[in-house]
């Protein structure tokens, strides 16, 4: 299958969270919990859009961060971990890695301004190398088993919700961005996709 053959050119990566990571934070023995994140932010224009939607339906999420934007808006920073939702570091200047030395990918990983072992890769295009330096530092590099593809302009939202309800299982790691280019259409399909994992017995979790 394309998708076992994918996460095994991707080693310490974790694609669905059945089972708790090495910290000891997130899956568990549960149940149905599925974990939805939310990539590029922080930014005025959309990340309290997603806070309001998180916050009507009692939904804890995963904000993946550029460090860049969180020094531009700390404020919209602090409402999202003054809300309860995790952390995780998405570089500094939403790097590439593919196109980056290790030395500089890391030294850009390493000035994230919030302390997090939570880490996902912009594109999610890294080297084996950097993958494994990350590992051996620490970090736990989520990756993600449902990629909404919500910042691409053709993409529906009638077409991202019906790929979450065809692919959504326990454990599984839904991709959202809260960004300029995802805004109207992720904002379209997050509060019917909350509404279908709540309906079919999903606990929303933050990793």
């Amino acid at each position: 299958m394309l998708r076992d053959i994918f996460r095994k050119l991707y080693p310490f990566a974790i694609f669905t969270l059945p089972s708790p990571l090495p910290s000891g934070k997130g899956g568990g023995e549960a149940s149905r919990a599925v974990y939805l994140t939310f990539d590029d932010g922080p930014i005025p224009e959309v990340t309290p859009k997603v806070l309001a939607v998180l916050d009507r339906y009692h939904v804890k999420a995963t904000f993946f961060m550029v460090g860049e934007n969180i020094h531009k808006h700390p404020d919209i920073y602090r409402m999202v971990a003054a809300a309860g939702h995790s952390i995780g570091n998405h570089t500094y200047n939403h790097l590439k890695g593919w196109r980056c030395t290790y030395r500089r990918y890391l030294r850009n990983v390493s000035r994230f301004p919030v302390e997090t072992r939570l880490f996902r890769p912009p594109y999610g295009k890294t080297t084996l190398l950097q993958r494994w330096l990350l590992a051996r530092k620490g970090y736990k590099i989520i990756f993600w088993d449902i990629l909404t593809r919500d910042y691409d302009a053709r993409r529906t939202p009638e077409a991202m919700f019906d790929l979450i309800r065809k692919r959504t299982r326990p454990g599984s790691i839904i991709n959202f961005h809260d960004s300029l280019k995802s805004n109207e259409r992720m904002l379209a399909v997050l509060p019917k996709t909350i509404e279908w994992l709540q309906q079919q017995g999903y606990e929303l979790r933050p990793i």
